[in-house]
């Protein structure tokens, strides 16, 4: 009887183990698309030309992480001036994929830095972390375009998806030194956002996967599902946020997007795109996109100017 109990016990201990293992591979090394899937997709979508983009004026930066690896990157720099949105681009995905958002705003006359999250495109790392540590990643690239530019150039951060939770953990930061954010079709929390995925991709429910994945990713990665959280840090981002959602995005709910923009203070605003999947709302709806983010952008130098002349 001990031998058979024993038995059942390392078997059980085997299986915990291999969820364990299998579910947080799922998460840190999320199988990534390769450059010639952005490409052609950019390309069919008219987001991406290669000639247009080589011939832009720019110059490569590799900055070095916190965590030792290097960041690389594009500042591109057309117009004469220091302010300078910076794009986060999505899991799976790379800069490529930030162009489109890049010439939306180099059309209203910002500057742009381009970069590839650790894991992603040309930059290191060895696992994803959904914004836990790509936020201290992007406080790199904000502190050194701050160091670059000084304290009066204006600096946004625009973030797609993972990019958008990124930008939004970085946004709650004490020392988070951007002007403005914009959070398109981000998470609320990490948590919801498995157990949503857990039902819909695997039709599990999270009640045992996610406690142990938890476990795991501690272990193996060093945070808990719980630290990447934009719902948990909203409340303390002073700076003005656009929300952006597609309603019929079914990757990433738009009461993520819906939640985020109830709790946050302050200046905000929330335009929810009437067509596109997940990631998709500039595709689908360009010129409602673009008149939301001028008339933000617009909102935001405004208030700014009426900051200076009070002082």
């Amino acid at each position: 009887m001990f031998i058979w109990l024993a038995v059942l016990g390392a078997v059980a201990a085997l299986l915990v183990l291999a969820l364990g293992l299998y579910f947080t591979n799922q998460i840190m090394y999320i199988k990534k698309r390769t450059d010639q899937f952005i490409i052609e997709r950019e390309t069919a979508d008219g987001h991406y030309a290669e000639e247009e983009f080589e011939a832009l004026p720019k110059e490569e930066i590799t900055l070095t992480s916190a965590f030792g690896y290097d960041i690389k990157g594009y500042y591109v720099h057309p117009h004469r001036t220091k302010n300078t949105v910076i794009i986060c681009h999505g899991v799976t995905m790379n800069l490529l994929n930030s162009v489109k958002y890049m010439n939306l705003f180099l059309e209203l006359g910002w500057n742009a830095v381009i970069y590839d999250h650790r894991r992603h495109g040309m930059s290191g790392g060895k696992t994803t972390s959904y914004g836990y540590y790509e936020k201290e990643d992007l406080k790199t690239v904000v502190d050194w375009l701050r160091e670059r530019n000084g304290e009066q150039a204006l600096i946004g951060i625009h973030g797609e998806s993972m990019g958008a939770v990124t930008t939004l953990l970085y946004a709650g930061m004490a020392d988070a030194r951007a002007d403005f954010y914009v959070a398109d079709c981000p998470f609320a929390t990490f948590e919801d956002q498995l157990l949503y995925r857990l039902k819909e991709d695997f039709r599990l429910p999270g009640t045992f996967i996610l406690p142990l994945a938890d476990l795991f990713l501690k272990w193996r990665d060093g945070y808990r599902i719980g630290d990447v959280s934009p719902l948990a840090v909203i409340d303390q981002v002073k700076q003005p946020v656009l929300f952006i959602h597609s309603k019929d995005d079914d990757y990433i709910p738009v009461q993520s997007s819906e939640m985020l923009y109830e709790k946050k203070t302050g200046n905000k605003q929330l335009y929810i795109a009437k067509k596109g999947a997940h990631a998709m709302s500039y595709t689908h709806n360009r010129d409602s996109y673009k008149k939301a983010v001028q008339d933000f952008l617009r909102d935001i130098t405004a208030n700014m100017h009426k900051k200076s002349e009070q002082a």
